[in-house]
């Protein structure tokens, strides 16, 4: 069974949502919004958060401890239908410390991959896994 390609409005409205979490890195109001109810997150160090709750959470959290001086920079590499509702997003995420007292750290990038679907609302983000990549 062939998987049919993605149309320009979906890829563009996939485009968009990357767009617009990056964005909301630091907005508890917007990003956990972007997601399903049931998302699976993997972040950098391995935490597991399962549920657009837990997410929302654990951001929240984060968000008062400081964290929301960690900013992110998200670049989409490719896009590849999964199935008509669903796509495999591939990116490259940089994260910039600009905390005052984190010195001089280099930024991290790492392999974010996203599982985006279509609900009836519009595309949202299923799953998010990052992968440190290591620094020659």
């Amino acid at each position: 069974m062939t998987t049919p390609p993605l149309s320009s409005d979906d890829e563009r409205a996939i485009r968009d949502l990357v767009d617009l979490a990056d964005r909301s890195q630091t907005d508890a109001a917007v990003l956990p919004g972007l997601h399903t109810d049931t998302t699976a997150i993997v972040n950098f160090y391995g935490r597991r958060l399962l549920g657009r709750d837990t997410f929302e959470a654990a951001m929240s959290t984060a968000l008062s401890s400081g964290l929301g001086a960690i900013r992110t920079s998200v670049e989409v590499t490719d896009i590849r239908p999964l199935t008509a509702d669903a796509a495999l997003v591939s990116c490259i995420k940089t994260v910039h410390d600009e905390r005052p007292d984190a010195g001089e750290i280099p930024p991290t990038t790492g392999a974010l991959t996203y599982v985006t679907v279509r609900t009836s609302t519009g595309w949202k983000i299923g799953l998010a896994q990052t992968t440190p990549i290591a620094s020659d």
